[in-house]
């Protein structure tokens, strides 16, 4: 591999967990945030978040060229828009003056308020204008709304007129239910649920009838959407022809597998597995996957030895380790 480009890579700064962890939170998010302020605040994981110059040693420990940096997860979402807004501003002002002075080792994506539509339209403008960013990351549903709502449109309307990929990253479901024993909220099982349920809700709600040249981020070789593309395919078809009113449902130009073809993008992150990654080959082809850590909550090491070492042609590899990445972002 000539290069090596990871695409899911969280950190944080001093100022922002300052900030951050004095806000007031909206109703409902204050699980999610408290977990996260602990994890922000205990070493290891804060100090992985924080030193960049540790960041670069580990990157070239593993032999991984750039890092492609995004906020910790949930960024900004779970806080009031008068926060959220001017909070996000910050960080990216910080983001792009990181990209600004590691050239060739970090690239950036923005967060985003989605709580103010408008402002979050306006950030992604900047984001992949003056600020010279790579695309955005929303970390799925921003007080239970999900993109495809019409208040978000012009957020769609944004991202897709200015050529940036929203990475939709995972985050404790909105509709907790039975996901509140055994830790099934967080990454053993919610996280996927709820990245997948957003996905596709894009997908079935025609949202990508609408903004056709969207492109969509998913983590995690998919958040299972691979797995199930044949049975969704199948069992839109029967719905549409027996639900009639009862289960409205738009019209679609191309079935739900078409959609997750063209519009998304898979990265590897946190799925260090061959038999996933085969089927995610076979369901979106070597052109649309892309390798991931997700730093720094998986191991960098075995993540590159995963790469290097994955039965994958060379023609694969070079496109997962760093081509796919590089028409995405736009990445030199």
């Amino acid at each position: 591999m000539d290069r090596v480009i990871a695409v899911e890579e969280h950190i944080a700064t001093e100022a922002f967990l300052r900030t951050a962890h004095r806000l007031e939170v909206v109703p409902g998010d204050r699980a999610e945030i408290d977990l996260m302020r602990t994890v922000e605040g205990s070493d290891p994981l804060r100090a992985q978040l924080l030193d960049l110059d540790a960041r670069i040693g580990v990157m070239d420990a593993i032999g991984q060229d750039l890092a492609v940096l995004s906020l910790n997860p949930p960024g900004v979402q779970p806080y009031p828009p008068e926060d959220a807004v001017p909070l996000a501003r910050e960080f990216n002002d910080v983001l792009a003056g990181i990209v600004r002075r590691h050239p060739g080792r970090f690239a950036g994506l923005g967060t985003l308020a989605p709580q103010d539509p408008a402002a979050a339209a306006e950030e992604i403008r900047r984001v992949m204008g003056p600020l010279g960013l790579n695309g955005v990351m929303i970390n799925s549903h921003t007080g239970g709304r999900y993109l495809d709502e019409p208040k978000f449109a012009p957020i769609l309307e944004a991202a897709e007129d200015n050529g940036a990929p929203i990475y939709l990253h995972p985050r404790i479901p909105a509709m907790r239910g039975g996901y509140l024993d055994y830790g099934l909220s967080g990454a053993i099982w919610g996280y996927q649920a709820e990245a997948g349920l957003h996905a596709m809700r894009l997908v079935l709600g025609g949202t990508l009838d609408r903004y056709p040249r969207l492109t969509v981020v998913l983590g995690h070789l998919g958040e299972g959407i691979p797995f199930w593309l044949r049975r969704i395919d199948n069992r839109h078809a029967f719905a549409r022809q027996v639900a009639g009113a009862a289960t409205p449902m738009p019209k679609l130009e191309l079935a739900p597998s078409e959609y997750f073809r063209r519009n998304f993008v898979l990265t590897t992150s946190g799925i260090d597995d061959p038999d996933v990654l085969g089927l995610a080959l076979r369901a979106v082809g070597e052109d649309n996957i892309m390798f991931a850590i997700d730093t720094p909550y998986e191991d960098p090491a075995a993540a590159a030895a995963f790469l290097r070492e994955a039965p994958l042609t060379e023609k694969q590899r070079a496109a997962i380790a760093h081509r796919t990445a590089e028409r995405v972002f736009a990445l030199r």
